[in-house]
C-alpha cells in the first residue's frame, strides 16, 4: 500500500489494490481519509493554524512514509476531499475496513493530537472527536485512553499506524 502510494504520488504507475479511486485516479483511499480526518478537526474550530497544519504534514510524512512534497501533495488532496464530503462516514468507513482496533486507536490518539496542536480546546473539537471514536467503531474507553497517550507524548507515533 504504502508502495502504491509513493509510486502514485512520484508518477509512477500504482499497485493494483486500492491503490487509486477508480474515477479520479486521486492517491489511495486509506491515506487520504486519514489525512482528511485529521484536517476536519484541525478545521474543527474554525481556525486552521500553522501548528496544525505541520503537525498534519509530519503524522502523515512519518505515518505513510511520505517525503514532504509527497506529505504536502496528499494533504491538497485530502483537503479537496474534506471540502467536498457530504460527511465523515465515507473517510471513516475506508479506516474502519482497512485497519485493524488497535490502528484505529492510533488514528485517535492522532486526532487528539492535532485536537490540542494549538494548545486550546474548544466543545466542537471535543465533540467531534468522540463522534470519530464512535465512526472509527472504537470501544468505550478507548477515546479517553487515546486522549491519555496523545498528551503524554504528543510528538510519538506508532510505525506501524495510519
Amino acid at each position: 500500500m504504502l508502495e502504491a502510494l509513493k509510486a502514485l504520488l512520484a508518477g509512477g504507475s500504482p499497485a493494483p489494490e486500492d491503490a487509486t479511486e477508480p474515477t479520479s485516479g486521486r492517491p489511495a483511499a486509506l491515506p487520504v481519509a486519514a489525512c482528511a480526518l485529521l484536517l476536519e478537526v484541525a478545521h474543527a474550530d474554525r481556525e486552521f493554524t500553522d501548528d496544525e497544519r505541520r503537525h498534519i504534514e509530519d503524522i502523515v510524512i512519518r505515518h505513510f512514509d511520505l517525503d514532504e512534497a509527497s506529505a504536502r501533495r496528499l494533504m491538497a488532496v485530502a483537503e479537496e476531499a474534506r471540502r467536498e464530503a457530504v460527511d465523515l462516514h465515507q473517510f471513516t468507513a475506508v479506516i474502519t475496513r482497512h485497519y485493524d482496533e488497535g490502528q484505529r486507536m492510533v488514528v485517535a490518539e492522532l486526532v487528539w493530537r492535532i485536537v490540542h496542536a494549538d494548545g486550546k480546546l474548544s466543545e466542537h473539537e471535543s465533540s467531534l472527536a468522540r463522534k470519530l471514536a464512535s465512526l472509527l467503531e472504537l470501544r468505550p474507553g478507548y477515546l479517553a485512553e487515546a486522549r491519555r497517550r496523545a498528551l503524554e507524548d504528543p510528538t510519538a507515533g506508532s510505525p506501524s499506524g495510519p
